[in-house]
């Protein structure tokens, strides 16, 4: 079963249900890791996108408990910020581009990369999302090594510049990250594995309360 928070109308319903189905009968698979695999997919068009996912130290796991904790969702640009459902969660979703902008001009750095450094003390157990940014990512990186324990990084910045290298970084790190493979990613698949977790922990959520419901009723 699927529950997508961006599908409110039955033509939106529709396409959801027939894009899943499309995607299942190529992508195999349905486990939770399959599940996210499958969302990537969806999200770039491409069915290959899936064997580049990588998944280091449990992060669905993780990355739904904090969901259902109601973590705050940091994200490197307005557009993963946007793109991440409102729906299903009590998680504040923030945009680290609202800070760190003394930081950016004072020592050269990316704003994205600013906005991080300038929220450190909040990251602590937060969801940190970075679909766009390979220097937000490898900041976040170094502060990882000097104690920062997020809940889950998702990291799947695109580009030539860094991205592969600041995603092979996070993979040695002693955190829950969910990243992909080369060159290849961007937003649309940070926002995709988000939603997904977002979606399996409302699910999760409804069977709890149904078992609940039986459960006094008997």
């Amino acid at each position: 079963m699927t529950i997508d928070f961006g599908a409110r109308t039955l033509e939106a319903r529709e396409i959801n249900e027939k894009s899943w189905a499309i995607v299942r009968s190529i992508v195999k698979g349905a486990t939770l890791e399959d599940r996210i695999r499958q969302r990537c997919v969806i999200a770039t068009g491409d069915p290959a996108f899936s064997d580049l996912m990588r998944f280091n130290n449990t992060p669905i796991k993780a990355g739904i408990e904090a969901v259902k904790k109601g973590a705050i969702i940091f994200t490197d640009i307005r557009m993963a910020q946007v793109g991440i459902t409102k729906r299903g969660h009590n998680c504040d979703v923030r945009c680290a581009l609202d800070a760190g902008d003394e930081i950016a001009q004072k020592n050269g750095v990316t704003r994205t990369s600013a906005g991080f450094m300038a929220l450190e003390k909040e990251l602590d157990g937060a969801i940190i999302v970075i679909g766009n940014a390979p220097s937000a990512a490898l900041t976040v990186c170094r502060m990882i090594d000097r104690g920062l324990k997020p809940a889950l990084l998702v990291a799947t910045p695109v580009g030539f510049v860094n991205a592969a290298e600041s995603k092979e970084l996070v993979r040695t790190l002693n955190v829950p990250s969910i990243t992909c493979m080369g060159t290849r990613g961007g937003t649309p698949v940070a926002v995709a594995v988000v939603n997904e977790l977002v979606e399996i922990s409302a699910y999760q959520n409804c069977l709890n309360i149904r078992k609940e419901s039986v459960s006094y009723t008997l």
